[in-house]
């Protein structure tokens, strides 16, 4: 099949972005208002861009409703400041509930359970017991369409939990089970290999679906529940 993307709107473009660039690691960003409430939200549009100094960038939609701002846009434009969380697969469902779109006053660390780590050198709150938190400050943003938003940001301190922080510099990368985005679901990280492997493994993996931690049937989706929204966001 040949997809032109000017015949999709905004809904089914964004459908076959999150459907085709799989696995997308979450940025789990947390914010501070200029009035001191802390936000915390998933991110997966997310991803390195520049090593020294190290640079990280986010992508932003409005609400479900395609025009508001979420907080945490709001707040970043405000504040020049936020700090990128790693969501380990125990802190998942959390992560999931703080994509909800709650109104601005609400502090989602308090809403969903979770404790505050202070930072050094921003105001934003850090995740307690992220594995790998990255303290950030704006270096630009750049205005999208329909109020899409590019954000990048300079990491400016890294908290990396001590046991999988290595002698080499390295993360021990098999000890975190990071959790990351696919379409409207999650996976795990849980293999891990280098090329080449050997035929039998191929052979054993080519009619393979992938399958569920939870209790859902094959080919279930949250897609198609009234709760999704082309936002990134839950409604």
């Amino acid at each position: 099949m040949v997809i032109d993307p000017t015949d999709l709107d905004t809904t089914a473009s964004y459908k076959l972005l999150i459907g085709s660039i799989l696995q997308r690691a979450i940025a789990w960003v947390s914010t501070q208002s200029t009035t001191g409430v802390a936000n915390l939200a998933p991110v997966s549009f997310f991803t390195a861009v520049s090593r020294k100094p190290p640079m990280v960038s986010i992508s932003l939609q409005p609400r479900s409703d395609g025009v508001t701002l979420k907080d945490t846009f709001i707040n970043i434009r405000d504040t020049g400041e936020f700090v990128v969380n790693m969501a380990t697969l125990e802190q998942a469902d959390q992560m999931h509930r703080t994509a909800f779109e709650f109104d601005s006053g609400i502090d989602e660390f308090d809403a969903v359970g979770l404790e505050k780590e202070s930072s050094l050198l921003v105001r934003p709150p850090r995740v307690k017991d992220s594995p790998i938190t990255m303290e950030c400050k704006v270096d630009r943003i750049i205005p999208m369409n329909d109020g899409e938003y590019v954000v990048f940001g300079e990491v400016v301190r890294f908290h990396v939990r001590d046991d999988v922080y290595l002698d080499s510099g390295r993360i021990d990368i098999a000890a975190l089970q990071p959790v990351a985005r696919l379409a409207g679901d999650y996976t795990v990280v849980q293999s891990i290999f280098s090329t080449p492997l050997q035929e039998d493994v191929l052979a054993s993996f080519r009619s393979m679906r992938a399958g569920r931690l939870d209790a859902h049937a094959d080919g279930y989706s949250p897609i198609d529940g009234k709760d999704w929204s082309a936002s990134g966001a839950t409604r």
